[in-house]
């Protein structure tokens, strides 16, 4: 489950807190269902993100051999059996289940649509060289869910920043796959990181701009004009400081720009309840 490495958790988790805070009404803190949901969509981000690297070492347990950084993940060492992987999996797809009954029936339904990414996403470095571009679909779902277990709809705003989403899960997911790729050459899999190559700084860039017009966009649709907008400017100069201190050929760099990202969901967080507030 990787709990020993949470910043998956809080990369799946803290789109579906964006979308809780943007889809109450009023101010989230004040509200039950909001901070429950919040408490629910934290115990599921751990359950899932557990279960999605249950899944990736089921699918990659000849390639994890082949690469350094991987080969003593549990299946890849022999320490786990496929048989007791495949009994983990299926408890905690239980209980994801069981915490994705609590809500209502959309997102009940988004949910159940996230399943079937969350078990091919493995598979895509090995059929496309943009699968950093399905990991940016699987892993920001939690804004839809988080939006419609509040809002009970969905609403253009929420969908552009869902696709905003999706470009800051493309970019940061780049960095972070420029730790493995001289191994991902070796073993024929395929990312971003090396069709970008040496332009993977600008490509970034570019994805990072995407995101933050996408996601400004979207709350401005969601919440109308506001004096508290420009507040949004505060994650896109974290993304700013990320291109200028990320060294591409170093993986050390490339890890700790790839975690910083944690920060960045915070701010674009924090800066959702600000505006919220002002909303109100």
């Amino acid at each position: 489950m990787r709990i020993d490495r949470p910043i998956g958790v809080w990369l799946l988790l803290l789109p579906g807190l964006w979308g809780i805070t943007l889809g109450t009404q009023g101010l989230f803190l004040t509200q039950w269902s909001a901070i429950s949901s919040m408490i629910l969509f934290a115990l599921g981000a751990v359950i899932m993100r557990g279960a999605g690297c249950v899944v990736n070492d089921l699918w990659d347990r000849d390639l994890d051999k082949q690469v350094e950084r991987t080969r003593g993940r549990p299946l890849a060492s022999g320490a786990v059996s496929v048989k007791q992987a495949t009994i983990f999996l299926a408890t905690l797809l239980l209980f994801g289940f069981f915490i994705l009954i609590q809500f209502n029936i959309i997102t009940l339904f988004l949910g159940i649509l996230s399943l079937p990414l969350i078990i091919a996403y493995p598979l895509m470095k090995r059929i496309t060289w943009w699968p950093q571009a399905f990991l940016g679909i699987t892993f920001n779902f939690g804004v839809l869910m988080g939006y419609t277990a509040m809002a009970g709809t969905l609403h253009l705003g929420i969908a552009l920043i869902f696709l905003g989403a999706m470009c800051w899960t493309i970019g940061y997911d780049t960095i972070y796959a420029h730790q493995d790729k001289e191994d991902d050459i070796m073993a024929g899999i395929k990312s971003t990181a090396l069709i970008f190559g040496e332009r993977s700084k600008v490509w970034i860039s570019v994805f990072y701009a995407a995101a933050f017009t996408l996601i400004f966009i979207g709350v401005l649709l969601l919440r109308g004009v506001n004096i508290t907008l420009p507040i949004l400017c505060i994650p896109a100069l974290h993304f700013i400081w990320q291109i200028k201190k990320w060294e591409p050929d170093n993986q050390s760099s490339s890890l700790a720009i790839f975690k910083s990202n944690k920060r960045t969901g915070i701010l674009f967080w924090l800066a959702f309840a600000v505006i919220q507030l002002t909303a109100i």
